[in-house]
C-alpha cells in the first residue's frame, strides 16, 4: 500500500506540473485525485506501522523519483523555469 501511495504522490506532483495552476481540467483532476489517494493509502498504512520509518520511506523515495522525473521526464536540469 505504501508503494502505492508513493506512486499516486508522484503521480500528482508530475501532474501538477501541468495543470498551469489548476487551469487545465485534466492534469488538475489527477493532482486532487492522486493527493487524495496518496494521503487514504498512507493513513491506512499508519494504522499498522510507525510514523517514523513510514514518513522516511514516504518522503525519501518520493524525492528521488519525482528528482528523477523531473531530469529525465520533463527535462528540467539546469533549467529552473521547466
Amino acid at each position: 500500500m505504501l508503494a502505492i501511495a508513493i506512486g499516486a504522490e508522484i503521480a500528482a506532483t508530475t501532474a501538477l506540473k501541468f495543470s498551469d495552476g489548476f487551469s487545465k481540467a485534466g492534469p488538475s483532476i489527477v493532482v486532487v485525485a492522486g493527493y487524495g489517494l496518496a494521503f487514504y493509502l498512507l493513513s491506512l498504512v499508519l494504522k499498522t506501522q510507525e510514523v517514523g520509518i513510514v514518513y522516511a520511506i514516504w518522503s525519501g523515495a518520493g524525492l528521488a523519483i519525482i528528482a528523477l522525473v523531473g531530469v529525465v521526464l520533463l527535462n528540467l536540469a539546469g533549467n529552473p523555469h521547466g
